[in-house]
């Protein structure tokens, strides 16, 4: 589709106010996606940080329970 200006593509026939709109609701719930997933992700390595912390506790403590 051609368009003859700027103003008639952002017009998009008469329908620029719903393209334009479902363009910007899928971006921003992509960016919200993306931005709880690298949250999530970081809480993940968190936990495994803070279970691996916790085992060597464990290890440590039952070597000492040995000696």
């Amino acid at each position: 589709m051609f368009f003859e200006s700027w103003s008639d593509f952002l017009n998009m026939g008469g329908y620029g106010f719903y393209v334009w709109l479902s363009y910007g609701i899928s971006l921003i719930s992509i960016l919200i996606f993306a931005v709880q997933s690298y949250h999530g992700k970081a809480a993940v390595f968190r936990e495994i940080k803070r279970e691996e912390l916790r085992e060597q506790r464990l290890q440590a403590t039952q070597s000492r329970g040995k000696l």
